[in-house]
């Protein structure tokens, strides 16, 4: 309401700059919201990712781990990045047979864009 009531009292010339002055106050708060959701989906998608129960050894686990990229941050495997591929879509072995495929980024994945998604939304609407 104290709000209102200054907009009330602003003159007609300075419209433009009040109004620029709150979306530019607007922005930032939004900007450090979605930085915060960054941060808090990533740890939890390096933390679901080591926590699938894949019976590999305990360096393709460990190796999750997130990167600055840019203005954002990646989620990847450090130590055996080869692996993440061929274990995510199966490949093929000596003798024509096959290595079935186990699906376990796309999931993470799924789940912390859409966690993602939300938290953007409520930063938006706030």
């Amino acid at each position: 309401m104290k709000e209102v009531l200054e907009m009330a009292n602003i003159n007609l010339n300075n419209l433009s700059n009040e109004i620029t002055k709150h979306l530019e106050t607007y922005t930032e708060d939004v900007r450090k919201k979605v930085d915060k959701a960054t941060n808090k989906v990533t740890k939890e998608g390096v933390q679901l990712l080591k926590d699938v129960p894949i019976e590999l050894t305990g360096d393709y686990r460990a190796g999750w781990a997130r990167k600055k990229e840019g203005s954002g941050l990646i989620i990847h495997n450090r130590t055996d990045y080869q692996l993440t591929h061929l274990l995510e879509y199966g490949h093929a072995k000596t003798g024509g047979s096959r290595v079935a495929a186990r699906p376990h980024i796309r999931p993470v994945e799924e789940k912390i864009v859409a966690d993602f998604e939300e938290l953007v939304k409520k930063a938006i609407q706030s």
